[in-house]
């Protein structure tokens, strides 16, 4: 029987990637979507690019009947709707992050211990062909123990076309937390280390000063279990003419015992450089499943491991420490411990 997945929220256009792949899917039956906000429901209505059933997501929740809610709105609402789902018995999906407080993963831990519930998230990395490339060549041992991790996955900030919520008070949640969550998610999925230390993290306003509480530029310095230094930045200051199209969109660089592998989510190709090597020699990139997220997502509910370990799990533990690294930011705080 195909899952009945009701959509709260289209304020980030990510979400469409979603609605897309459910209305393809056998395995789901797209049975609602609401929008709340007025603009974005008239553009939506206007481009026909989602049948919007509702103004109003607790009457649609109500009225609907619905296995999963698939969450789009702005980023600090989305971890009360997935409370709500669960709340009232269901499971949820959302687009990345998962939500922006720490207790409203506490919560969704408790509930879906306690209902048996699951939750999906659309994080995208662990189904990227240059992740998945470097994650093969790191677990066959093609360099050996990682010691050294440095990644960079700035955004362009789009400043006036960019969802407006963006730059209102409250909204956003914070720039590790927004794209930080991507690094967060695969690392240790990549290299099977898992997060220790939050060294130092800092974020900052620099190229939005007309909404001087919107700091667009992040970066961190963690430590993973076996002592494996991380560096990332993760700030808005790609020229916004390249935009996503940038060769060093989300550069990832690994320095292991025995060599070096490189890559990009633009390129490809992996580039890899062994400890005797006079040379770097270029790798194929793998063939990937598309949406490998929903995948996961149905896998969780049925029983079964995902292919990629994304499964509830995981899910709330990448957000979690995602979050943890956006509170040390925020709060300046050093040498916090992820336990």
């Amino acid at each position: 029987m195909a899952l009945k997945l009701a959509f709260a929220g289209f304020r980030h256009g990510h979400i469409l990637d979603l609605y897309g792949m459910g209305k393809e899917s056998d395995e789901v039956e797209v049975v609602a979507a609401c929008e709340e906000h007025a603009e974005t429901r008239e553009q939506l209505q206007a481009k026909g690019t989602v049948a919007v059933t509702h103004d109003d997501v607790g009457r649609m929740l109500d009225e609907v009947e619905w296995d999963a809610l698939a969450i789009g709105d702005y980023f600090a609402r989305r971890g009360s709707l997935v409370l709500e789902a669960l709340m009232r018995g269901k499971h949820a999906i959302a687009d990345k992050p998962l939500c922006t407080q720490l207790s409203e993963v506490v919560e969704m831990e408790r509930l879906t211990r306690e209902k048996g519930l699951k939750v999906g998230c659309m994080l995208t990395m662990r189904n990227s062909a240059p992740m998945v490339g470097a994650r093969n060549l790191i677990r066959a041992g093609a360099i050996g123990e990682i010691h050294a991790i440095s990644f960079g996955g700035q955004h362009p900030l789009m400043l006036g076309s960019r969802a407006g919520w963006y730059f209102e008070p409250g909204k956003h949640g914070g720039t590790i937390t927004d794209i930080g969550i991507h690094a967060i998610d695969a690392l240790p999925w990549i290299t099977g280390l898992e997060f220790a230390t939050i060294n130092a993290a800092r974020s900052w306003n620099a190229f939005a000063p007309e909404f001087p509480h919107f700091e667009d530029a992040a970066q961190m310095m963690l430590t993973m279990e076996n002592g494996c230094g991380v560096l990332g930045d993760v700030s808005y200051f790609v020229p916004d003419g390249i935009g996503y199209a940038m060769p060093l969109y989300w550069r990832t660089t690994f320095w292991g015992r025995e060599g070096v592998i490189e890559i990009a989510t633009t390129k490809k190709e992996i580039t890899v450089i062994g400890a005797q090597d006079k040379e770097m020699r270029q790798e194929e990139l793998p063939a990937v499943e598309k949406g490998g997220y929903l995948r996961s997502f149905l896998d969780d509910i049925a029983g079964k491991k995902p292919a990629n370990d994304l499964d509830t799990a995981a899910v709330l533990g990448s957000i979690k420490n995602a979050i943890k690294i956006q509170e040390a930011a925020n709060c300046a705080t050093r040498e916090v411990s992820f336990a």
